[in-house]
């Protein structure tokens, strides 16, 4: 089968033009993905299961207390208040395949012809080598792949039932609807909601308006024990944020020189000392006006073990000098806790 156009500019972009070279590929578009890493860092293994991830949760109680005296009667309660939480587990696929004739073309020879997991160069590869093809191959799975498990991350499911649901699944616009959520019906437990004031006034940054109500919400994330840890935010939010405090001549506290210069910026925005982060993909989501922030010890990760990030170098069909390279994950994402977790946006 002949190159397709699309590999044939690829290997003209890539290799030889024996009296021109240009410098190592620079990557354009790569963004910070802060979401997608703190989850990594905390991520907590599990065994495996038929189909979910199955956690406890409760917020209510029953055991009361009564006065006696001499012998008067008491009662007993029988407390049965548990619930349980639940949240799917997917299996997760990124690859790339590569040809025998297209590596050659590159000065690079196949070892290992079964499932091409070794390589060789040839001698004076540099000659008529501008990129390394296969290392922009790889190089393209991994940003590629970790784009879209970022997205996967921030999406509520509802995309592509095959992949994870992510923190928008239970970070919600409105937790007060009639909905089941992780398992549990958020209509019937006002504690099962997380934390959502959206379409605040964004006018007149004088009134502080908005750094006035996520006072007010940050004492009430408290309240049932939550622990802001990560807060991030769409560019716009941070704009209003940031020209609230100017209208009051906050940044004034940083001051106004450094070093005998005149500094007009603003150190990064932090709140009740949590800073608070620009995150690239809200604005790709349209969520520019957003803000999140999240107490981090009650979402978890949870890779099932020995599975998480797994390299596969399958083996070529007999008839093709076609080969591949991939990698798997197999993950839930759970939240133990939502009232913890708050949403904000500015109309």
């Amino acid at each position: 089968m002949p190159f397709t156009a699309e590999q044939v500019e690829n290997i003209a972009a890539a290799t030889l033009d024996y009296y021109y070279k240009t410098p190592e590929v620079r990557a354009q578009t790569i963004q910070d993905k802060p979401l997608l890493k703190a989850l990594l860092a905390g991520a907590e293994e599990f065994p495996g299961g038929k189909e979910y991830i199955d956690f406890a949760v409760k917020g209510e109680y029953t055991t009361g207390i009564q006065g006696f005296s001499g012998d008067d009667p008491v009662g007993y309660d029988n407390p049965a208040n548990l619930k349980r939480g639940k949240a799917p587990w997917k299996l997760i696929h990124a690859g790339i395949e590569f040809t025998m004739d297209e590596m050659l073309h590159n000065g690079i020879s196949i070892t290992n012809t079964q499932d091409g997991s070794g390589t060789s160069e040839h001698t004076e590869r540099e000659k008529i080598m501008l990129v390394d093809l296969m290392k922009d191959k790889v190089e393209d799975m991994m940003e590629g792949s970790d784009r879209a498990l970022n997205l996967m991350l921030w999406r509520d499911g509802t995309q592509d039932s095959t992949l994870v649901p992510g923190v928008r699944s239970f970070i919600t616009n409105d937790p007060t609807s009639a909905a089941v959520v992780l398992g549990v019906d958020q209509s019937a437990n006002t504690w099962w909601r997380n934390r959502s004031r959206l379409a605040m006034t964004a006018s007149t940054a004088s009134d502080q308006n908005v750094v006035q109500k996520m006072q007010r919400d940050w004492r009430q994330i408290r309240r049932y024990g939550g622990r802001t840890d990560l807060v991030l935010a769409g560019s716009d939010y941070l704009d209003w944020v940031e020209q609230e405090l100017r209208s009051k001549g906050n940044y004034t506290l940083e001051g106004w020189t450094s070093k005998s210069k005149t500094d007009a910026g603003m150190a990064d925005i932090a709140f009740k000392g949590q800073k608070f982060e620009y995150d690239p993909t809200l604005d790709d989501e349209g969520l520019s006006k957003y803000c999140f922030a999240f107490d981090m010890r009650q979402i978890k990760l949870k890779p099932i073990s020995g599975e998480n990030g797994k390299d596969h170098t399958p083996a070529r069909p007999h008839d093709k000098y076609v080969f591949y390279k991939a990698k798997t994950w197999a993950w839930g994402l759970i939240c133990r806790q939502r009232n913890a977790q708050q949403l904000w946006s500015i109309a």
